[in-house]
């Protein structure tokens, strides 16, 4: 079997629902759309998107010698929908099961340490969201999905409803076709988002953006974007779910670690407003919601409970 192939063999048999190959090469193009997003000022509070941006930019910055990046996808989709109730918050259904750094990275070390048995002497890192990596530019390349109007990488298997992960290596493997457009005339995605943070198309503004303000911005959230959350409280997935492509391929995951926690799908507001540390660390050990510490999610739930979005308005 040739070596591409027992990669991605690997890969797939670690639990992975796609993987693809990309050759390890600067992006040049790609370098200017981020240096043009940073000066817009569109990563908001981010400050860390300024670090680095040269290994952001070429994987060879990271491992020297590298040949090619190895790209994953793995599919978190479940059926549970969200509620319109009054009351009742919306958490993104990425977050409603244990946090996907740690299953992600669990499966990529794994193939790490194959690759390291099966091709002694390369050199490689992995990374899951969490280093100088452009994983949805990788994505992209390596044919696994294409960047969409909303900046989410679309599949043609599981719709967007996937997490994302790279391997850079010196090991020397063929490289796929990069996946091509898919999105069309359609901007289904930008009409519904509520703040308008999708600014053009394939262009999000982090400083209006749901997921951004629930998650990562602290402090307080001033002027009229507070009457706009639509009961979300960690995250947002207004974009992904007026998708077609969503609603023609989702598909559910196998992978049980992503399977909702009971209270993360119809979060009771009142309940969760008063919540203490130690209910906080109880409820969200080994999830991804911790990111956002205690104080951001009461944060959130006050702003919704403010300003609670009636589902029969229009918006």
């Amino acid at each position: 079997m040739h070596a591409t192939e027992k990669v991605k063999t690997k890969a797939l048999d670690l639990g992975f629902t796609k993987v693809g190959i990309a050759k390890a090469e600067p992006l040049t193009a790609e370098a200017e759309h981020l240096r043009e997003w940073l000066h817009r000022g569109y990563n908001a509070s981010m400050d860390w998107m300024f670090r680095n941006v040269e290994k952001r930019v070429d994987p060879r910055a990271i491992v020297p010698g590298a040949k090619s990046v190895i790209c994953v996808a793995l599919n978190y989709y479940t059926p549970a929908q969200h509620s319109n109730k009054p009351g009742v918050g919306k958490i993104s259904r990425y977050a409603w099961g244990d946090d996907y750094h740690d299953i992600l990275t669990g499966k990529l070390k794994q193939l790490w340490g194959w690759l390291q048995q099966e091709f002694p002497g390369i050199e490689g890192r992995y990374y899951v969201d969490t280093g100088p990596v452009m994983d949805k530019v990788w994505a992209q390349r390596a044919g696994i999905g294409w960047i969409a109007k909303h900046t989410n990488v679309i599949t043609q298997d599981f719709g967007s409803w996937v997490f994302l992960g790279e391997l850079i290596t010196t090991l020397e493997l063929d490289a796929d076709q990069p996946a091509t457009d898919h999105c069309g005339t359609c901007t289904l995605c930008i009409e519904a988002c509520p703040t308008n943070a999708i600014v053009e198309e394939y262009v999000v503004d982090s400083n209006k953006c749901l997921s951004y303000l629930t998650i990562e911005h602290k402090g307080e959230i001033e002027g009229e974007i507070r009457h706009q959350f639509e009961n979300w409280i960690y995250g947002c997935d207004i974009c992904q779910d007026v998708c077609p492509w969503n609603h023609k391929f989702s598909a559910e995951t196998d992978e049980e670690n992503f399977e909702p926690r009971d209270w993360n799908v119809a979060p009771d507001l009142e309940d969760w407003i008063d919540m203490t540390q130690e209910g906080f660390s109880r409820k969200f050990k080994g999830s991804p919601i911790k990111r956002t510490k205690l104080a951001g999610l009461r944060r959130n739930v006050g702003i919704v409970l403010e300003h609670q979005h009636d589902p029969n308005e229009a918006r």
